[in-house]
């Protein structure tokens, strides 16, 4: 709502919402996720976690798609100084209004898993008695320090660490980033207000279908987190990559579109994908059963670790 109906405000006192708000749903995310990584990881089958992990995925997808089409589905203005901020602020809107609505859905799909788990405790209970079924609950728990668990997943805590780290400058160089093609000629999808998100697009459709690809039992790499470390570390080949590409119109090293959308683009977000979420799949693999719910919630704090340390890094860099 922001986008379309505080434009009277000063920039500071609007930088002070913007801030309150990025704060507080950084902090509800972080909760919600690790409690969700800690919950799922506890069934001990890896399935779930790319479940999770593909949802992450999807929620990334669908606003960009919402961001292009609401661009496209505005007549371009007659003013372009004029209508860039209209358009802008439209544009803007559809992209929230689709992650909140994803967001909503989300939690009425929660609300329901909890009352029906609820439903089952309860019979559970009344079956076996409310003392048995809560030993038997707390009995499968374990408390494990940290650095138990840093040993246990020490490659994949630093793969996934890693693989966050590195990822998160590619939003620094898609902002940036424009088509080789002349902006006086170019089709409409190529012009900056459609080609930046077209560059997210791309992006998180790469992290979504290597996300899928951990469910082939045939391309999985769970039993070897060193393999997933060292190519975890080679991801720092896409940033000079980056450099080749056409950044602040400046020109490019490489003059082809195609080069950065997927060469570029698609398999950055490709093997985000597919490490992030082996690593995550397979942190239930290396540890008791005991243990596993506290593993998934340390590799979830490693999660969020990695995209915080590669926040920084992308803002100094930027």
């Amino acid at each position: 709502m922001s986008t379309t109906l505080f434009w009277s405000i000063s920039e500071q006192s609007y930088f002070g919402f913007l801030m309150v708000m990025v704060f507080t749903a950084s902090l509800a995310t972080g909760l919600c996720q690790n409690g969700v990584f800690a919950y799922v990881t506890g069934f001990g089958s890896p399935v779930y976690t790319q479940a999770i992990m593909t949802g992450h995925a999807i929620a990334g997808v669908l606003p960009c798609i919402a961001q292009i089409v609401s661009v496209l589905a505005i007549p371009e203005p007659d003013a372009p100084e004029s209508g860039a901020a209209e358009t802008s602020s439209k544009s803007a809107f559809a992209y929230f209004l689709t992650a909140t609505t994803v967001s909503v859905v989300t939690l009425v799909a929660f609300l329901y898993l909890v009352r029906s788990h609820k439903a089952g405790r309860s019979a559970v209970e009344t079956a076996e008695g409310l003392d048995n079924a809560q030993e038997a609950e707390y009995a499968e728990r374990k408390v494990v320090s940290l650095w138990t668990l840093f040993k246990k997943l020490r490659f994949l805590s630093m793969a996934i660490f890693l693989c966050f780290a590195i990822s998160m400058f590619f939003p620094i160089f898609t902002q940036q980033i424009l088509s080789v093609r002349p902006q006086d000629t170019a089709p409409r999808l190529f012009q900056p207000s459609c080609f930046i998100p077209l560059g997210f697009l791309l992006w998180n459709t790469g992290d979504l279908i290597g996300r899928l690809l951990t469910g082939i039992p045939q391309l999985t790499l769970l039993h070897s987190p060193r393999t997933l470390f060292v190519l975890s570390a080679l991801r720092l080949i896409f940033i000079p990559l980056y450099l080749l590409c056409n950044v602040r119109g400046q020109g490019a090293a490489i003059r082809s579109d195609a080069f950065y959308l997927i060469i570029v683009q698609f398999l950055f977000g490709l093997t985000n994908g597919y490490i992030g979420s082996s690593c995550m799949m397979g942190a239930g693999e290396w540890v008791e059963k005991e243990e596993q719910e506290a593993a998934g919630s340390f590799m979830g704090l490693v999660f969020v670790g990695g995209l915080a340390t590669g926040s920084l890094m992308s803002f100094l860099a930027a």
